[in-house]
């Protein structure tokens, strides 16, 4: 099976441009597009690739991607996920936080998994049509079988049982409550059917009238967390999907949360990886993102032994050398140069789509890209590895728009940067923190 190549001299479609623009201007990282904006990570590409055609053939992967604030972590992970959901793959990206969605409890995890879905066919939440698809792929197979219409029900639940019946010996309520979901839906119960799919989903507080007629008890638990898990793969695998490409962002937080809850966190991300490698979960590419102290500092997976051993990765070496096949991947970050290459690409893409394409090329040339860049940067205290939402947000935002619009707007004459402290994130707020608490102003 041959993986997806982007093609950078393909013209972007006019949807795909206008998201990809449009979530720069508000300082966000896309959820679609990346491959436009994928400067520097060829350097990836033939590993993960190969790692996404072993996930399709049955395997399972375990990576952990590190890198500093702004180094584009979210950017790699969504960008890794467009070329699965290319592949097949379901995706889902889940952020970790102490409050929201806890790692140590991984029924929750697997609830934020189900909530976040998505399918190249189907936005958040895809549950419900994966599900559909798969009672709609055993029909089909009863049927090729030589199945009649009368004995249809009967052959499905045949086959229900057969295909889940590994995960019935760790979860068998998963199976019981697809059987309920059938049920109700075939009783043209709607309330019941769609209650008993945010159980299965992992949801609390369903209704007790819903789970009695389906025939299952209480809420998901952690160790029932890993057994749907394992029932969600089977029922993606046997509806045509390919695999599932999930992401653990910003496990970074677990540094400031209780010492008991990190404790707790840190076991379950070991268990994670043991069960993954174990081949518990064929079809699983399961990513975490984490900072350089996540992962070498006391307070985060140096504190669990074990965890440390499973993660140990060589950074001594020079960058250009790392092994993009090892379990941990280095991000190195923005340098000046690669921001203003980034810069010039985003103006490239623009000037695409724009109303005023050499306008948009002129008034904002290399040269000036390359200005705005440092002066970013500067405001930032020259923390280039910061600077990349920023400088985006300002250059599409403050100068590629205005030039577009107004033709005798020139940003060398007309533009002054400025930052304030309201547009920052913290880690941005924390790299301006020498400068004045008034707004940075820089004459470009």
């Amino acid at each position: 099976m041959s993986s997806p190549k982007s093609n950078p001299s393909s013209p972007a479609s006019v949807a795909r441009r206008r998201a990809v623009i449009d979530a720069l201007r508000r300082g966000a990282v896309p959820h679609s597009g990346l491959d436009l904006l994928a400067t520097g990570l060829d350097r990836f590409e033939a590993a993960l690739d190969a790692e996404l055609d072993a996930v399709v053939s049955g395997g399972a992967v375990f990576k952990a991607v590190r890198g500093e604030y702004g180094s584009g972590k979210t950017f790699f992970t969504r960008w890794l996920g467009e070329r699965a959901k290319r592949l097949g793959f379901a995706v889902a990206e889940i952020q970790v936080s102490e409050t929201e969605t806890p790692l140590h409890k991984l029924e929750t995890v697997y609830r934020r998994l189900t909530e976040r879905l998505t399918t190249a066919s189907f936005p958040p939440s895809a549950l419900r049509p994966i599900v559909d698809a798969w009672f709609y792929a055993l029909e089909e197979d009863a049927l090729a079988a030589g199945a009649t219409e009368d004995e249809l029900a009967g052959e499905v639940e045949t086959l229900l049982t057969a295909r889940l019946a590994e995960v019935s010996r760790h979860a068998p309520s998963f199976a019981t409550a697809l059987r309920g979901y059938r049920a109700a839906l075939a009783e043209g119960d709607e309330a019941t059917a769609a209650a008993v799919l945010a159980w299965l989903g992992g949801q609390p507080h369903v209704a007790a009238a819903a789970r009695r007629s389906a025939g299952v008890r209480g809420d998901l638990d952690h160790f029932g967390a890993l057994g749907f898990l394992q029932g969600l793969l089977t029922v993606l695998r046997d509806s045509g999907h390919r695999g599932l490409f999930v992401v653990l962002d910003e496990v970074e937080t677990l540094q400031r949360v209780r010492s008991d809850a990190r404790d707790k966190a840190l076991n379950a991300l070991r268990q994670l990886i043991d069960e993954v490698h174990s081949g518990r979960f064929p079809g699983l590419y399961l990513v975490i993102t984490g900072t350089p102290a996540f992962y070498d500092g006391q307070q985060g997976v140096q504190r669990l032994a074990p965890l440390a051993q499973r993660l140990a990765t060589d950074f001594t070496t020079d960058p250009r050398f790392d092994n993009p096949r090892a379990v941990q991947l280095r991000l190195p970050g923005f340098t000046q140069d690669s921001l203003v290459h980034l810069g010039m690409t985003i103006r490239d893409l623009y000037a695409a789509g724009a109303t005023a394409p050499d306008r948009v090329r002129t008034h904002a040339d290399d040269a000036y890209v390359a200005d705005l860049a440092r002066a970013v940067g500067g405001a930032l205290g020259g923390k280039v590895g910061v600077a990349p939402r920023l400088y985006l947000k300002k250059l599409v935002g403050d100068v590629l728009d205005r030039v577009d619009q107004f033709d005798d707007f020139d940003p060398r004459q007309d533009y002054k940067l400025t930052v304030s402290g309201n547009e920052l994130n913290d880690v941005e707020r924390n790299a301006a923190a020498g400068h004045s608490a008034d707004d940075v102003e820089l004459d470009l």
